[in-house]
Order: C-alpha cells, then structure tokens, then sequence
C-alpha cells in the first residue's frame, strides 16, 4: 500500500508521468466506443490488456495486491474496485466508471472516466456532471503553498451543494514508479488544513461522489465497494503535478496536454 514519505519527482520523471498518463488517456479513449448495452464489462478488460501490451506498456491492476483483472469497472452503484466479469452485461441506462493505469518505462499513469450506456436517468446524467465538475474544482485549487484540506474543500462543497455526498473510504494517492505512495488527498476536508504542496510533487485527484449516502460496503470478493444504500456512485480521475505556479494535468492526450499548456 502507500509509503509513507512524499517523493518529489524531477522534471525528466515529470515528463516520463506525462508518457504514461497520455498513454492512459489515449487507452479510455480507445475503449469509448465499446461502452454499449450489450457489452460485458469482461470484453472491455480483455481490450484493455490487449492495447495496453499492444503499446508496450503493462497493466499496473493486473495481480495488485491480487486484484484479478487489468482494469476496473464500476457500473451503477459500485463505487470503485470493480472487477471486469464475463456475466456483468452492460444494458441501456448504466453508467460506468473505467479506471486505467498503464505502467510505460516504470511509470504509472492512472486515470478514470465515466460513460454513459446509451440514454441515463436525469438523476444519473446530473451526478456524472458534478462528480467531472468536483474533480476539476479540486484540481483548480491545486498550487504550491496550497493545502491538501483545500482540495477536498472544494470538491466536498460542490457535491453537497447539489445535494450528492462525497466518498470518506477511499483518497487520491501519491504515484510515480510506485503505484500508491503519499500523501493521501481526501476529497472532503477543510481549507487550510493538512500538508502544504510543493512544486513536484504528483498524485492523483478521483472523487467519488454518491447520489444518497457515502457510506459504502466492500463484497465478498474483498475488492468492490457499493454504495451502502444502493444508489448511484460516479467517479472521474486524474493525475496531475504540481509545477511552480500551479498545476499541470498528467493523464490528458497530447493534443490536449499541448492545448492546456498554451
């Protein structure tokens, strides 16, 4: 699991998180049109491992701490840590979260995204456009001098100001060669509190934002988390560092990371 000290990474391993976050990106983008009723959530980890190999790179999930597949799939209710089955058929009206993290040259690009399966409920389609709004608002606080309470402040006041609640289990993580490393970004907090941020330092940002409570329950298979009271779970993810006045986003394709820094 995470290390407990915060690990500053030099431009040259800056640079080398940008190949595997674009790569990550370019893998969510490559599996869109697969989301579709009809679907299992199984075919789309196969084509997952298979463009992941395909690019040379390798699927940082696959056997983490056992987990059994190379990606994670969350439909409806599950809140992360899904696992890609052959019998979970995607039908009109889920959503889906897809969380990736291909390792290119010994680096981790983990990022997630929802999708919608054909037509959602307004209820679906309102939580999946706060959750990408909460992370963005989190990620905009992001600078140095700027405190991890910060973060999760602005996401949590978002989210509950739309009548959603925020996700307490499960935090963003420092990563680079390790997979999960400190700090810890809870996305509720309070502004001012916790750690200062320092140029260099990268981590990923992925709230989880449910439609009735946070509260969630792990399954027998000790992996997927649900929604204690089974309602709707949507999550989006990125991983970005912290430059020296203020923030770059990681896991974008290129012709978006060349746009965002313009």
């Amino acid at each position: 699991m995470a290390t407990e000290r915060i690990i500053i990474l030099s431009s040259r391993e800056i640079e080398k998180m940008r190949r595997a976050g674009r790569l990550a990106a370019q893998l969510l983008d490559h599996l869109e049109p697969m989301v579709k009723p009809g679907v299992s959530t199984k075919e789309i980890n196969d084509e997952a491992e298979r463009w992941t190999k395909a690019h040379g790179a390798k699927s940082a999930p696959l056997g983490y701490n056992g987990f059994p597949q190379s990606i994670c799939t969350s439909v409806n209710e599950v809140v992360c840590h899904g696992i890609p089955n052959g019998k979970e058929i995607l039908q009109d009206g889920d959503i889906i979260n897809i969380d990736v993290t291909p390792i290119v040259d010994g680096y981790h690009g983990d990022t997630s995204r929802m999708f919608f399966v054909g037509i959602p409920s307004p209820t679906a389609k309102k939580l999946v456009e706060v959750t990408f709004e909460c992370m963005m608002r989190g990620i905009a606080v992001v600078k140095p001098g700027a405190r991890i309470g910060d973060i999760g402040a602005a996401i949590q006041e978002y989210a509950e100001a739309n009548g959603f609640s925020v996700v307490r289990d499960f935090v963003g993580h420092g990563v680079g060669r390790i997979f999960h490393t400190a700090p810890q970004i809870p996305h509720y907090g309070k502004r001012g509190k916790g750690k200062k941020l320092r140029p260099g330092m990268v981590f990923t940002i992925e709230p989880m934002i449910n439609e009735g409570t946070w509260e969630v329950e792990i399954m027998a298979d000790e992996w997927t988390a649900l929604t204690r009271d089974r309602q709707l779970s949507a999550q989006f993810e990125h991983t970005i560092a912290v430059t020296q006045d203020g923030v770059e986003i990681l896991t974008l394709r290129e012709e978006v990371a060349l746009k965002q820094s313009a």
